[in-house]
């Protein structure tokens, strides 16, 4: 049967008509409608200004490089990255050429040295900035002076072992002579003194440590006011550090500060380097020399996981206790030198 014109074209038109009807197009986008951003990076760290010496770059050929020069090699050159908790800087060149001599294999080794808390930040927030630039890294190890910043780290599966590789006290320091006749924790509370201390809130030291001693004496509400700040001037008489403790032997040689707490380590370090100060000695109690551990471990999936091995190694052999020794840090047992999991 032969269909004409026209039927063809009916039926055609049929057929179209059904297609749209089972395929509509796509509805229009509401005019109010916006496209959903990129969450940004997150921002990164600040190494605080003109902490060059924090910053270097060992070469096995005995060049070091520092600051700027050596953040923007670090990625590319160091075989090994370590960021330690800074009151350790004075010890780390004796420590890496000790390293070196005993792995040769491992090469040049990045350090920096910064405090504790700082650090903990750079490593969540995947690196820092200096003098204007980027620098997005993670460590291949990461210590500090206590346990809490390790936790912090595993709870966000970037750390799972640590060891403690040695230990150290607390020390009050005072100016050459001790013109203010300062015995102990107690003259703190004096408000004939001009006080020091390290912040509350990057430095260890404090944070974990001094500020126990100064509660357990009844002070730390005199002293810091109830704040928690660095830079600062938190009651009359007190000033906060602005990045690190070492900030206090420079103050007292300088005439603008009467007593500090430091390191035992920071006040040897000032003396080898002929600065006009003198130490008091605590007891157990205040120096909490059976308290004071540092803690050590690799970051989990680092990008040197045979150098970090090597690394942990030398600090539980004789030379690298030794290393430590040499600068008033206190040997670190057996058992402390043992990996554990972070608890």
């Amino acid at each position: 049967m032969r269909l004409s014109h026209s039927t063809l074209s009916a039926t055609l038109m049929l057929v179209l008509l059904a297609a749209c009807a089972s395929n509509p197009p796509p509805a229009p986008k509401a005019a109010n409608a916006t496209p959903v951003a990129a969450p940004a990076p997150q921002a990164l760290e600040a190494v605080p200004p003109k902490k060059d010496t924090d910053l270097r770059l060992f070469y096995t050929n005995g060049t070091i490089v520092t600051g700027t020069a050596a953040m923007q090699k670090m990625d590319t050159d160091a075989k090994l990255t370590l960021w330690l908790a800074g009151n350790q800087f004075f010890a780390m060149e004796n420590v890496i050429h000790a390293f070196q001599k005993a792995h040769p294999e491992v090469g040049n080794v990045a350090v920096i040295t910064l405090p504790p808390g700082i650090i903990l930040k750079a490593i969540k927030a995947g690196g820092w900035t200096y003098e204007g630039k980027e620098y997005r890294m993670q460590p291949d190890i990461y210590g500090s002076v206590d346990l809490g910043h390790l936790k912090a780290l595993k709870a966000t599966g970037k750390m799972s072992t640590y060891m403690v590789y040695t230990h150290n006290q607390l020390e009050l320091m005072v100016a050459k002579g001790n013109p203010k006749k300062i015995k102990g924790i107690d003259d703190l509370g004096r408000n004939d003194l001009r006080i020091m201390l390290p912040n509350p809130v990057d430095e260890g030291i404090m944070t974990f440590y001094a500020k126990k001693v100064l509660i357990n004496h009844k002070l730390w509400d005199k002293l810091s006011g109830g704040k928690e700040c660095k830079a600062c001037t938190p009651s009359a008489n007190v000033w906060f550090t602005t990045v690190h403790h070492r900030e206090i032997p420079d103050a007292l040689k300088a005439g603008k500060t009467d007593v500090g707490i430091v390191w035992a380590t920071e006040t040897k370090n000032a003396l080898d380097e002929g600065a006009p100060v003198e130490k008091i000695v605590l007891p157990p109690q205040d120096s909490l020399i059976n308290e004071v551990s540092y803690v050590i471990g690799t970051l989990n999936g680092g990008k040197h996981a045979f150098a970090a091995s090597a690394y942990l190694d030398f600090l539980k052999s004789a030379k690298g206790q030794e290393a430590y020794e040499k600068f008033g840090f206190v040997n670190a047992s057996k058992t402390d030198l043992e990996i554990k999991p972070i608890p």
